[in-house]
């Protein structure tokens, strides 16, 4: 326990330090390893990590999916679905900003990171917004929230990634997250309604559009829809893996910006570098994370903490709460990705060893996932990380970062509620992976 205790210490020291997160893992995980084990077995530990992580046929999904996300950003999806939206939402008091909500949704389905959506909308809704007088808060608060959307709706790179330290079926875990998201979206629009009716000044409401617009609106997004059916709907039913879901979504991805005429030969080749970049520090942040996480196994953390679990004999409901509360904290310190890659090793074995709900051990590790994912969600834009409100901050370096954080107050408490709906009532996530088979 003492070794576990000192190298988490030491890490959010480093974290404090400014030392890349990846790097404060793998040097804090090679080092905890070499004192308890070996110097030549540390090194081994280190060179087999980062040789079977570099190979791993599932990780293959990782940089599909996220060349998926760069095609679609570049072949504009994201402004027909705003602009479809805009059409049906764009006349009601905080139309616009629902309608940025609702096309935050839309495009986290073809995207799967949350910093992608958040600045990929903000380029398409700020301008409409500002028209409109929008307040900053408000416009602002509603892309920072609706891009968290990216890492729960499938297909999601973290939901991926979770499903790897796990060994829980990711096209489970992909499906778990769509009532969840949708319900993200439903409570996001009651949070803007109350922000508008709290004052009435923040969202002005826009012109009507005619059912013709509306319909010629709607018709423009059936890239967005046809491609995230074929993916979603092509998992569900068994016609393909994700790995081979992630290689027709790239393809897809690929026709769609090149029939629009949105690809070039330097553009081409502009997505292929930023999906390597991208790429290449989602490994990296894997490989340090899995390399503090052999630490931690073999200093015994998971078993000592299920132990001291059975010995407190508490309600599972309650372990769940502290578990809640230990990442509410760490989102206060720690990156969103960084946090989940260095607590689910910690934290799965325990949750897998309870019993919530009746749920076996399968259901149980999805339902956790999701769960998961959404408190990271929350600690996207909560201060004083918020990495979706700087992320919006350096696209308008106009708006001071207290207005963000004042836009974000209402969706982050109804995020807080959808949390515990999802805690309380697990069907919301487990009930379309059990009709999975």
């Amino acid at each position: 326990m003492i070794p576990s205790i000192i190298g988490f210490s030491a890490l959010l020291i480093m974290v404090l330090l400014r030392v890349p997160i990846a790097f404060a893992m793998g040097i804090i995980g090679y080092i905890g390893f070499g004192m308890l084990v070996s110097w030549p077995a540390a090194g081994a530990m280190v060179a087999g990590t980062a040789y079977e992580t570099g190979v791993s046929y599932t990780l293959s999904v990782v940089p599909l999916f996220v060349l998926m996300g760069n095609f679609v950003t570049r072949a504009g999806l994201s402004d027909e679905l705003y602009s479809a939206s805009h059409a049906f939402l764009g006349h009601k008091r905080g139309g616009l900003a629902m309608a940025t909500i609702v096309a935050c949704g839309g495009f986290s389905a073809v995207c799967g990171s949350s910093i992608a959506t958040a600045a990929t909308m903000a380029r398409v809704t700020v301008p409409s917004m500002r028209r409109y007088n929008y307040a900053d808060s408000l416009a602002t608060g509603a892309i920072a929230s609706g891009g968290t959307l990216g890492i729960l709706i499938p297909p999601s790179v973290v939901l991926v990634l979770y499903g790897v330290m796990t060994e829980s079926d990711i096209g489970k875990l992909f499906v778990a997250g769509l009532l969840p998201g949708l319900l993200g979206v439903l409570l996001y629009l009651v949070a803007v309604k109350i922000t508008v009716w709290h004052n009435p000044a923040a969202g002005p409401p826009a012109e009507r559009a005619t059912w013709a617009q509306r319909m010629t609106a709607l018709k423009s997004t059936w890239a967005v829809l046809g491609l995230f059916i074929l993916i979603i709907g092509g998992i569900y039913g068994g016609f393909f893996t994700p790995t081979e879901a992630a290689g027709i979504g790239a393809t897809g991805g690929f026709l769609i910006a090149l029939l629009r005429g949105k690809l070039t030969f330097k553009i081409t080749l502009e997505i292929f570098v930023e999906t390597v970049q991208t790429t290449a520090m989602l490994f990296f942040v894997l490989i340090g994370a899995i390399i503090f996480s052999n630490f931690i196994n073999y200093a015994d953390l998971p078993t000592i903490l299920i132990d001291w679990i059975r010995s407190l004999n508490v309600a599972p409901l309650w372990v769940m709460f502290v578990i809640l509360l230990i990442y509410v904290f760490l989102g206060c310190i720690l990156e969103s990705l960084s946090m989940i890659l260095l607590t689910v090793p910690v934290f799965y074995p325990l949750v897998s060893e309870l019993t919530f709900a009746g749920l076996d051990p399968e259901m149980t590790l999805i339902w956790f996932g999701i769960v998961v994912v959404v408190v990271t969600e929350i600690s996207l834009i909560t201060p004083p990380i918020g990495m979706n409100v700087f992320v919006l901050k350096a696209m308008l370096p106009d708006v001071e970062t207290k207005t963000i954080f004042k836009g974000v107050t209402p969706f982050w408490i109804v995020d807080i509620i959808r949390l515990a709906l999802l805690v309380l009532i697990p069907a919301i996530s487990i009930y379309l992976p059990s009709l999975m088979k």
